[in-house]
């Protein structure tokens, strides 16, 4: 192999090599951020969660109420509990 193709090789191309790569990785990074930009703001916050969690252990507790009273008419307590919004 003559001289200068080495020479060439080793000038040009290995750091042309190391750009394209460095190149690639930062836009693989790039995407990677911006897909976990995504996941954060779409799913619901943890605030939201907890809200949501007191919700659920207040009808709950009202079940509970319902189930273990024998003075209460179980029928109208359903009623009132399809009656009161999730939200």
């Amino acid at each position: 192999m003559p001289d200068w193709v080495l020479f060439f090789a080793i000038v040009v191309g290995i750091p042309v090599v190391f750009g394209v790569s460095s190149d690639v990785y930062k836009r693989h990074l790039k995407f990677k951020e911006r897909q976990l930009e995504a996941e954060r703001s779409s799913g619901p916050s943890n605030a939201e969660w907890v809200a949501r969690m007191e919700r659920l252990e207040d009808r709950l507790r009202v079940l509970e109420r319902i189930i273990t009273d024998k003075g209460h008419h179980l029928a109208e307590e359903i009623e009132k509990l399809r009656d009161k919004p999730l939200n």
